[in-house]
């Protein structure tokens, strides 16, 4: 792999995993309609990587979120073991517990995960997916700004949150898209909404990595090729963090138009290929 290819790769993973327009829908497009049969040989243990870029931009953009979460999970165990509870919970540790329920629907459709991957060789699901994702954007614009925050959300809000990470595994639909716009339904703050929907990947992409390293390390690592993976690694976590901040401005204004836009074009150029080719 060439330098220039590991800092393409680690910018498109930044841009991608972040923004609402789904990274999985993009690389089956380049893989099904635009003949980029390479799209997708990535070296497993460089992909693994390029996730742990991505995991980092989000610890450094939420850094003091991700330090008192920690400090507060392991004070609720000490709490749990001595049997006493604060009151009130702190904020932090009422985030803790709406991430743990909102991770608990990926456990669900583990037993479905190849055949859900492998809807990304159907060009019309792609394609209507990237439609529906512009959709979600769309509406999560025009209904009215919620309240709810670390203190008032509930764990029925973070439960249906969660139930739309885990459709957003299906090649197309984009899961901060979806899990931001299914916050603002639910009455959070938009603000809010972008900062749960990133602390809510955390143990997601944390979860996958660890899953896929062991593969990745079956399948052999070119320790010489380290120098170039770490440049993508570096590129990935730059990028993603200044993405990050990005979506957290359209958050407070309230625009996710553009993005819809993208999404609906992207889709219906999809579809209209599928059907030519």
């Amino acid at each position: 792999m060439s330098l220039l290819t590991s800092i393409i790769l680690g910018l498109i993973q930044g841009v991608a995993e972040f923004l609402p327009i789904s990274s999985s829908g993009h690389l089956a497009i380049a893989q099904n309609l635009l003949g980029m049969s390479t799209a997708g040989e990535i070296p497993e243990f460089f992909d693994v990587l390029l996730h742990f870029g991505t995991l980092l931009a989000v610890v450094v953009a939420y850094w003091p979120d991700v330090r008192d979460m920690v400090c507060e999970f392991f004070r609720g165990i000490g709490d749990l073991a001595h049997r006493t509870t604060p009151t009130p919970v702190p904020p932090a540790r009422r985030l803790v517990l709406l991430v743990i329920v909102g991770t608990l629907p990926l456990f669900a459709i583990l037993p479905f995960s190849d055949k859900i991957q492998g809807l990304a060789s159907n060009m019309t699901f792609v394609g209507g997916a990237l439609i529906v994702t512009g959709l979600l954007l769309f509406a999560s614009d025009m209904v009215r700004r919620g309240r709810k925050d670390a203190h008032s959300a509930t764990l029925v809000d973070a439960l249906l949150i969660g139930f739309a990470q885990a459709i957003a595994t299906a090649p197309g639909i984009s899961r901060s898209g979806m899990t931001i716009s299914v916050g603002c339904f639910t009455g959070f703050e938009r603000k809010f909404a972008v900062r749960f929907s990133f602390l809510l990947s955390l143990p997601a992409v944390l979860g996958a990595n660890i899953l896929t390293l062991g593969k990745a390390v079956k399948a052999g690592i070119d320790w010489g090729q380290m120098p170039v993976y770490l440049v993508g690694v570096v590129t990935a976590a730059v990028v993603g963090y200044f993405c990050i901040r990005l979506l957290r401005l359209v958050a407070e204004k309230g625009k996710f138009g553009f993005f819809a836009y993208y999404c609906w074009v992207a889709g219906a150029v999809t579809l209209i290929l599928n059907a030519i080719f």
